[in-house]
């Protein structure tokens, strides 16, 4: 089943959330030398640092903000949310953007191909999964049975 992080990261083909749930830290080494060239970290960081549980229990996140909202209400990732797209997520979008380019122009093909996999189509996924909670609501957020 699909594993999405509350703002959309598709958490299947993370490279952080898999190296950590095999316990492979020689991997965890190095997509935390692919975060910091990827510009999706300042510096770079332990194995132990970069290890991700998903969402509920993440240390860090750089969307914390949208993680915690989304926790409030109750829904397991943005596009189940009635308010979507909000301003939150709209910036995470932003972001998610600029990260991209920075990953084209310093990471390989495979790398970029590798991360637009986890991260860089999470407003198409969000949309498409918030499409399909509209059509099974009334119209007031409320899942019809």
């Amino acid at each position: 089943m699909l594993e999405l992080a509350f703002c959309g990261d598709d958490c299947n083909v993370c490279p952080r959330y898999s190296a950590t749930q095999s316990g492979d830290v020689e991997k965890l080494t190095k997509v935390a030398a692919l975060w910091k060239r990827a510009g999706l970290r300042d510096e770079s960081v332990s194995p132990e640092e970069m290890a991700c549980y998903g969402c509920a229990t993440v240390q860090w996140c750089r969307y914390d903000d949208v993680r915690k909202c989304a926790q409030t209400k109750g829904i397991s990732n943005c596009g189940k949310c009635d308010n979507y797209p909000c301003e939150k997520i709209t910036k995470v979008f932003e972001q998610t953007g600029h990260y991209a380019k920075e990953c084209k122009k310093n990471c390989s093909k495979d790398e970029y191909e590798y991360l637009q996999k986890a991260f860089f189509s999470k407003k198409t996924r969000l949309d498409k999964i918030h499409e399909e909670y509209l059509s099974q609501t009334s119209g007031c957020g409320v899942a019809v049975s």
